[in-house]
């Protein structure tokens, strides 16, 4: 059997949560393979709105097995109220969940420096989520951070105290307060002894294990293709890998182990905090597109800056992962909309049209996007459920996606539940 992926193939927030869950039943096992607690995977069903950060989408079926793979950064903290949050919704997540030993610890320091970062870099701030993400990455690759199996060791805080002693002194040079450390560590001491009563595993051995059995296996993205920390608009960009090949290393399987790669994208384009964004509006019609998408961080509440669809983008995205097959969400956001706008090309600032992605992407005044304008179908979705019963220009407007893209587009969102999902 073959691992297949799901991921954003814009800048995050494009709707995986909703499609991890869709189809879920499909696999025996859902593992997240990267980010921590700065994604927000967004769930609704049963007229009820779940947000999971750090637990993968597949939590709600109790049939399959969910995997935090080595891959991860893991707030205790935010673990345990996940986990908690789930209980009181009757989803008790012991029995299906295993955590990978190898998988890194976000200590309260982190989250600190993450702001103390943030602080120093005044208008040239990269909107982080403040979760400490990007400081448990460094110290990970500087080959100085905690993991999981750590907290397992006897000496486990010794261990913490040197590392949250260097990084006091980090904070001390910077001039960034932290008087709540004390109460912020025992909280994170608690959530430690709490996550020690789930299943702490070698991950990579579980997946590899039930490959060789013929099971199923989803490996879910967190963030989007374009927020990754070597192909996204560097630098503002995650601190981890969010592509195809992240998947490998964040969970331990071979290359060859991959089968199909989904891409998901909005029908129009958001993102959230600082960054290029060539095709974004800054008009009523971007406010309009962000009040009928209720385009808000799930994580953040931070509102979210909306476009139009950007094709050069989505073809770079696609590319890179090798995507197999496009799901489109939000399409109903857009059934107001008489023309909608799709950027096709940009025009650079010597007056070269080009498809690529620019490697001064960083510098969005220097990216005019050149768009073709289609006719929009202006009715609701509500109530659609085969792709024939959809408006003309819906159809129209997949087609000429397909056509551009070079991917088939097989599933299409018209709404937040998870019946509101027409599959092709």
């Amino acid at each position: 059997m073959a691992v297949d992926i799901l991921l954003g193939l814009q800048w995050g927030d494009e709707g995986k949560g909703k499609i991890v869950d869709f189809i879920a039943p499909r696999y025996d096992v859902v593992a997240r393979f990267q980010g921590g607690p700065n994604a927000g995977h967004t769930l609704v069903f049963d007229g009820a709105k779940h947000v999971l950060h750090q637990i993968p989408s597949g939590i709600f079926h109790s049939q399959i097995a969910n995997v935090i793979g080595n891959g991860v950064v893991l707030d205790p903290i935010i673990f345990q109220k996940e986990i908690v949050g789930l209980q009181q919704k009757g989803t008790d997540a012991h029995s299906n969940l295993y955590v990978s030993l190898k998988a890194q610890l976000i200590l309260p320091t982190h989250r600190l420096l993450d702001a103390a970062s943030e602080n120093q870099k005044g208008e040239k701030k990269i909107g982080s989520t403040l979760k400490g993400i990007g400081p448990t990455y460094q110290d990970k690759y500087a080959r100085q951070g905690l993991r999981v199996g750590d907290i397992l060791l006897p000496d486990f805080q010794a261990r913490y105290n040197q590392l949250a002693d260097k990084h006091k002194s980090q904070l001390d040079a910077l001039n960034f307060a932290y008087a709540e450390l004390a109460e912020q560590e025992k909280h994170f001491f608690e959530a430690v002894e709490f996550l020690k009563t789930f299943k702490l595993v070698n991950t990579e051995y579980l997946i590899n294990g039930w490959l060789a059995e013929g099971k199923t296996i989803l490996a879910e993205g967190a963030q989007g293709s374009l927020l990754d920390i070597d192909f996204g608009s560097y630098p503002f960009v995650t601190s981890s890998s969010t592509m195809a090949a992240g998947a490998c290393t964040g969970l331990g399987v071979a290359p060859h182990r991959i089968g199909e790669v989904y891409g998901i994208f909005k029908a129009y384009s958001t993102r959230v905090g600082s960054g290029p964004f060539p095709t974004e509006l800054h008009d009523a019609t971007g406010e309009k597109i962000r009040k009928e998408g209720h385009e808000f961080g799930s994580t953040t509440g931070r509102p979210r800056r909306c476009g139009w669809l950007d094709l050069p983008a989505l073809r770079y995205a696609v590319m890179i992962n090798g995507a197999t097959q496009l799901l489109m969400m939000k399409a109903d956001v857009l059934d107001t909309f008489e023309e909608i706008d799709v950027c096709t090309h940009y025009r650079l600032a010597d007056g070269t049209l080009t498809q690529q992605m620019p490697y001064t992407q960083g510098e969005a005044e220097s990216i005019e996007p050149v768009y073709t304008t289609l006719k929009g179908w202006n009715q609701s979705l509500e109530g659609v459920s085969q792709y024939e019963q959809m408006p003309e220009a819906l159809q129209s407007y997949v087609a000429f996606i397909e056509k551009e893209i070079g991917v088939p587009v097989k599933l299409i969102s018209t709404g937040a539940d998870r019946k509101q999902t027409v599959v092709r």
